[in-house]
């Protein structure tokens, strides 16, 4: 009698042994594929998925305006007409009125150029690193050209052509120097003393005569003055913001080492 019990107390231990393995098999089988989906829900939702190699250069190469745009193409057109405002300039001995006239129209052109470029990059986002290196490139060229001509020609003297040319030369360079500490923006004074140069030039160009002739005299003064103040300015602001890099170095430096 007590066998019986014993082997149906077995058989019930092993047919309840059966569902006990066959649930804690379950259990653990969800738990792994628990594991696994929580797994793959928490690694693919914070990361997302990994974008295609070389996907950043090309959304880069999207983001980067095109070179052939309307800012760029002033700019070059600049650049072409520096040639020519030579060669009208030089045409007959440099002393023909109306070869004058044409080298006039050319140099206005390029400096009415001079004030749309670099406004429709910013403001139609069109800037591009051509255009950054052009765009002044092409200033410092149709300045000098006009200058160089006239001191040769003996209509301006060359100290004159020596000062303005050597702060541009000058000022650009300090630019590049301090650039990794900051960019020196453009000040009013630098607009005003682009203007009246331009202007000055641009008077020295034309055949003027009389009173107008001796008014260029004046307005090529305070170009002069401009020039030189404004120069000393820019040398200031370099020397500040050099100071000021130096020092956000040195501190970002010993929050590092602390």
């Amino acid at each position: 009698m007590t066998g019986v019990p014993a082997s149906a107390a077995g058989g019930t231990s092993s047919a309840n042994g059966a569902p006990a393995n066959a649930g804690s098999g379950a259990a653990s089988g969800s738990a792994s594929s628990g594991v696994v989906e929580t797994g793959v829900v928490e690694t693919g939702v914070p990361d997302g998925p990994k974008p295609a190699r070389g996907a950043k250069v090309v959304a880069a190469a999207v983001n980067q305006a095109s070179v052939w745009n309307i800012a760029n193409f002033l700019t070059m057109l600049r650049l072409l007409l520096v040639p020519g405002f030579v060669a009208l300039m030089l045409a007959d001995g440099g002393y023909d009125p109306a070869m004058r006239s044409f080298a006039w129209a050319a140099f206005a052109v390029a400096m009415i150029t001079d004030l749309f470029d670099g406004h429709l990059a910013r403001t139609y986002d069109l800037v591009t690193d051509f255009g950054k290196i052009a765009d002044p490139i092409a200033d410092k060229a149709i300045m000098g050209a006009a200058l160089i001509c006239l001191s040769s020609l003996g209509d301006l003297p060359w100290w004159v052509t020596v000062v303005i040319l050597g702060r541009e030369l000058g000022i650009t360079l300090l630019r590049f120097l301090v650039i990794r500490y900051g960019v020196i923006p453009a000040s009013r004074g630098g607009k005003l003393k682009t203007l009246t140069q331009g202007v000055a030039v641009g008077m020295y160009v034309l055949a003027l005569t009389g009173w107008l002739a001796s008014l260029r005299f004046w307005v090529m003064a305070a170009a002069v003055i401009l020039t030189v103040l404004t120069g000393l300015d820019y040398v200031r602001q370099a020397i500040v913001l050099r100071r000021q890099g130096i020092a956000e170095r040195m501190a970002a430096s010993e929050e590092t080492e602390a």
